[in-house]
């Protein structure tokens, strides 16, 4: 094409483009706009979650963790001092650990086998579940002051509904799902099982439902959270299955229970609660965690000392990493800024502390004896949904 010509259409385009981006003009012009601005794809709109009454609106129809970006802190905990809460189930106590400087700064002597630290839905204390003694430990965070035990029975874990509007403690033993007062812990409803070991769970993107773990017959329960009642339940396809921790994916679409005979993940479609598939992950699979961007969950694997990475996207593992030495990861959390998995050593009376970059073991740190459900908190999200930071 001869120059001269290519310099004239290049100026038309351009006149054009013009035009188009500003939108004014004569009739003719504005035809021109518009049709430019049909020919460019307009994004596709998310239709808005129905979500629980009374449940903070879902931010991304897409991404039901979209709250939890690194360092978003809420008003309420963005004052708090950085700390990893250990619960030491043999030791009857809470180690508390500086994440900056990985020591050791306080040991809290709280009632009998402490299973786990959970934030409360407000995000204004910590729950210390002492199973064996009965009681709940609140701990003020901004202080670190221990307060007055409340007495609860079996609560082996500790859940809030979306809204606010109960806490559901996991009684384990007792084969109860016990909806209490979110503050008070006093009982609203009481609601048996018929499985064994209830121990985890983690709620739909739309809050209406939860499915829960029963670790001692190797099944899953589906709760209606605003009726309160069971309404399905199955048993693993696997001949001694451990079900431990739940968690669901950033779309909602997916529930993933860790499985520690299994050594694997349960993939489970919760809205129709059909037969789940198992994705091998490694041995004494515990606990799930997603990182801060969404894009991947990091899977402890505590019967061998390693942390296997899976990505939500690509449907897979991608990565694993080994505990120099070896260990037993078993809970914790992500730091605010998503660049540490923190997780407690459960057979090993120490915690770990990993870089999420890498895989690298940044620190090892000694605590008491059976560290479980350790908290790193303050953590990201508008409010908590229990065990040992599930926010949103």
């Amino acid at each position: 094409m001869r120059p001269h010509l290519v310099k004239s259409i290049l100026v038309a385009g351009a006149a054009l483009a013009v035009l188009a981006a500003c939108g004014t003009g004569s009739g003719e012009r504005t035809s021109e706009a518009r049709g430019t601005e049909a020919a460019v794809p307009a994004p596709s709109e998310k239709k808005p979650v129905e979500g629980l009454p009374g449940m903070p609106p879902v931010l991304d129809p897409e991404d039901v963790y979209a709250a939890d970006r690194p360092n978003r802190l809420s008003p309420v905990v963005e004052d708090f001092p950085s700390r990893v809460y250990v619960p030491n189930t043999e030791s009857d106590t809470v180690t508390v650990i500086d994440p900056k400087t990985y020591e050791v700064t306080e040991t809290i002597r709280v009632g009998r086998q402490p299973q786990h630290v959970v934030p409360s839905w407000d995000l204004k204390t910590l729950w210390v579940n002492n199973n064996r003694g009965h009681t709940l430990t609140p701990i003020d965070p901004r202080t670190g002051r221990a307060g007055k035990e409340v007495e609860v029975h079996d609560p082996y874990n500790l859940y809030f509904t979306p809204n606010g509007r109960y806490a559901v403690v996991m009684a384990s033993l007792d084969r109860q799902l016990v909806f209490r007062d979110p503050h008070t812990m006093e009982v609203r409803k009481t609601v048996p099982v018929s499985c064994y070991g209830v121990n985890h769970a983690d709620f739909s993107l739309d809050g209406r439902y939860f499915i829960v773990s029963c670790e001692f017959s190797g099944e899953l329960l589906k709760v209606d959270t605003e009726k309160m009642e069971v309404v399905g339940q199955q048993r693993l396809p696997f001949q001694g299955a451990m079900p431990q921790d739940v968690k669901v994916s950033p779309d909602g679409k997916k529930f993933y229970v860790a499985d520690m005979m299994a050594h694997g993940m349960w993939i489970l479609d919760g809205d129709r609660f059909g037969k789940p598939t198992l994705m091998p992950t490694g041995k004494g699979c515990h606990g799930l965690y997603v990182s801060r961007d969404s894009r991947e969950m990091y899977v402890t694997n505590r019967g061998e000392g390693t942390i296997s990475v899976f990505d939500f996207t690509q449907d897979r593992l991608t990565k694993k990493w080994q505990l120099p030495d070896g260990g037993s990861p078993d809970m914790g959390g992500v730091s605010a800024d998503g660049k540490v998995l923190w997780l407690s050593g459960r057979y090993d009376a120490e915690v770990y502390a990993v870089d999420t970059r890498t895989g690298i073991q940044l620190a090892r740190i000694p605590v008491g004896s059976g560290p479980h459900g350790l908290a790193v908190y303050p953590q990201p999200g508008r409010y908590s949904l229990g065990h040992t930071g599930v926010f949103r």
